[in-house]
């Protein structure tokens, strides 16, 4: 199985998700999304797939985020596309869907 995940190396969730990719065998292809960020396009497809609203997938411990809490779902996104902090991660991309690892056993739902 081919598996893409959005990943942050310095991320504890990140770094047990993609280990669960790995012991699940997945031809796992890694993008550390802050230095690739996915562009808005890409993040509205992901949210979509995953059945998320972008506001789902924002990383509310970032102090930037909070000036987003009350923006439309295109706010977010264009904030997140040019500053990908934002990004909650990781998020896993499978044939079966997209899942947020958070906790990182729910990407069992798309392996």
């Amino acid at each position: 199985m081919k598996a893409t995940i959005w990943h942050n190396p310095r991320c504890s969730k990140s770094r047990e998700t993609l280990a669960l990719l790995q012991d699940a065998d997945a031809d796992v292809t890694i993008v550390e999304y802050l230095k690739t960020p996915p562009d808005r396009a890409t993040l509205a497809a992901l949210y979509a797939k995953a059945g998320m609203r972008p506001r789902d997938g924002l990383r509310l411990a970032e102090p930037a985020a909070s000036a987003l809490v009350g923006a439309s779902d295109d706010a977010i996104l264009n904030a997140m596309a040019a500053n990908p902090i934002l990004i909650e991660r990781p998020l896993v991309q499978t044939e079966k869907g997209v899942r947020l690892g958070r906790p990182p056993e729910r990407i069992g739902e798309i392996l």
